[in-house]
């Protein structure tokens, strides 16, 4: 059994993953003001290190909340803001921002290449998958099992946090899946496939 394969049956074992308790998007839009200085009124960040939460899976917005709230992820900007949410607050802000539609973004020419050689067929060299195999061929992700979708999220961001995998200074991923593939990419590759996901619709 090659490393795609394992890492596909990996991703479907994960996806058993049960879904989150469904929020009120009406009063998540009440309760979102606080987030709109950096993520936008609508979830569409303006400062490319701060991620678009517009569209973003459910699931995977409540358990990032959560890990902010909780300290199973660290950030000196949103730990603090997460710490006096409630679960009704958490899953009343991923209901809003999932009801939203994502801006998107553009990929840059030069990474167009590389970019999606990553995203769609890894590199088989180093044993590095495919980012799809678990996020989709337009990187929608899946919710149930955790996996966020990609597409149009912003290139900075992207690689602040494939980086961060890297290095294993953040550790919230599910049985370490993320870092054990960004351990496995360079740092070429991780712009090259964020600026691709920029640019996926």
């Amino acid at each position: 059994m090659n490393s795609q394969t394992t890492f596909a049956l990996l991703c479907g074992l994960l996806a058993l993953t049960p879904a989150a308790t469904a929020g009120d998007p009406a009063a998540g839009q009440q309760k979102s003001a606080i987030c709109a200085a950096c993520h936008g009124t609508d979830g569409n960040s303006v400062n490319p290190t701060w991620p678009r939460l517009a569209g973003q899976h459910v699931e995977y917005t409540v358990k990032q909340l959560h890990d902010f709230r909780d300290k199973h992820r660290e950030n000196a900007q949103m730990s603090p803001m997460a710490a006096p949410l409630s679960d009704a607050d958490i899953d009343d802000l991923a209901a809003y921002f999932s009801s939203q539609a994502s801006s998107g973004g553009v990929a840059h020419p030069e990474h167009l290449e590389l970019g999606s050689k990553i995203y769609r067929a890894g590199n088989p060299r180093t044993g590095l998958p495919a980012c799809m195999a678990c996020h989709g061929p337009s990187g929608s992700g899946n919710g149930a099992a955790g996996y966020p979708a990609l597409a149009g999220q912003h290139a900075e961001y992207t690689a602040i946090q494939l980086k961060a995998f890297k290095a294993e200074q953040r550790a919230n991923d599910k049985d370490s899946v993320m870092r054990a593939i960004a351990g496995k990419m360079t740092i070429k590759e991780i712009e090259a496939v964020s600026d691709y996901i920029q640019g996926l619709h």
